[in-house]
């Protein structure tokens, strides 16, 4: 009676009471066993090349942690939600599973936002920077079910990383295809010029032959330089009409004959001299060597990618295959409920205070 009474004086307490007796029916009898599977599981690539030891690698981790967000943020998509919808029967499961009305979901036809609310609620996705691990938990009202979204999750995870990078690595081989047969023909094309242009000409070097009739040139200026030097000497005790001084003119005549048919053989204002040929030559010539570096240069550029290529290839090395539950882990019926207790119990002493405070002022 003095209990009751009580309680009459100060109904706040009564409804702390009632609050608690609720909750710990709710969490000790009505919540539905929920049953959770656990994956551990780090991505990589194919290791194509030597490693190399980079001290900034050991402290950031191999700076692999994008790869583990891109896939987290994937499996905690509404397109990941919709894979298992179509096959594991999400919706289907959570909406008529479980006795409990609030843990489950109201229907399997809700909207695709609630039921990806409830999904987000149901799943635990994270990223341990510290031991690169990524660590997936699914909640299920069964042990099997728990155990296939986990396993589905990881399977669709791992297709769709390899997806993106196949994709990727298709545009630049076949955008590096594309140029490398484009470089292969312009470079067939500039040697193809530059041997129609030595056919033209009659020669397979005409740099060489400007260098050779070049030299040839110096060697009858030398001889006729010579020649000078002794008809000079000659002029000094001889006449002009002597059979030396005659001679000597004579042949240097035809060293100055022949010294200006080599000079307009390289170089004349009608534009066929050789010099015109090997300044054009030299320019198919570049042209040609311009190209081949090019077309060498895409060649490894291609085998570069392909390599990347397969880098990009990702594998989820499982450290913890998806676990198949024994036991309901969730809820954590006994911590709910002494949570619950002290805060309602916390709450109502503040009311109580409150209430004291008031009425001591009224007073």
């Amino acid at each position: 009676m003095r209990v009751q009474s009580y309680l009459k004086k100060h109904p706040h307490w009564a409804i702390c009471f009632l609050a608690i007796i609720v909750n710990a029916f709710y969490w000790g009898i009505w919540a539905s066993d929920r049953y959770v599977s656990h994956a551990n599981v780090v991505l990589e690539s194919p290791q194509l090349s030597q490693p190399q030891l980079n001290f900034s690698s050991l402290l950031t981790g191999g700076g692999g942690n994008a790869d583990m967000l891109v896939l987290r943020d994937y499996m905690r998509s509404v397109d990941m939600l919709k894979y298992l919808i179509d096959n594991a029967d999400y919706s289907e499961h959570y909406a008529n599973s479980g006795a409990d009305i609030f843990s489950r979901l109201s229907s399997a036809d809700e909207p695709l936002e609630k039921i990806y609310d409830y999904y987000l609620d149901h799943v635990s996705i994270e990223v341990d920077d510290y031991a690169g691990v990524l660590r997936v938990d699914a909640e299920a009202f069964t042990p099997e079910k728990a155990h296939q979204v986990a396993s589905l999750l990881l399977e669709e995870g791992e297709r769709h990383m390899n997806e993106l990078g196949r994709q990727l690595a298709e545009e630049q081989v076949s955008f590096l295809e594309g140029q490398v047969e484009l470089l292969k023909q312009r470079y067939e094309d500039t040697r193809q010029q530059m041997l129609e242009y030595q056919n033209e000409n009659g020669l397979v070097s005409p740099t060489g032959t400007v260098e050779s009739l070049s030299s040839v040139v110096s060697s009858l200026q030398g001889e006729l330089a010579s020649l000078q030097a002794q008809k000079s000497a000659l002029m000094s005790f001889q006449s002009s009409q002597s059979p030396q001084i005659v001679r000597i003119n004579s042949q240097i005549r035809a060293l100055n004959e022949q010294i200006t048919q080599e000079q307009q053989r390289l170089a004349t204002k009608s534009g066929d001299s050789l010099n015109a040929v090997s300044s054009e030559y030299q320019r198919l010539q570049l042209q040609a060597q311009f190209a081949q570096e090019s077309y060498s240069g895409a060649l490894s550029a291609l085998e570069n990618t392909r390599i990347e290529a397969a880098r990009k290839l990702k594998q989820l090395s499982v450290l913890q295959s998806p676990t198949m539950p024994e036991y309901p882990e969730r809820p954590e019926r006994l911590y709910d409920i002494v949570l619950f207790t002290v805060i309602a119990l916390f709450i109502t002493l503040i009311v109580n205070m409150l209430i004291l405070i008031v009425r001591d002022h009224r007073d």
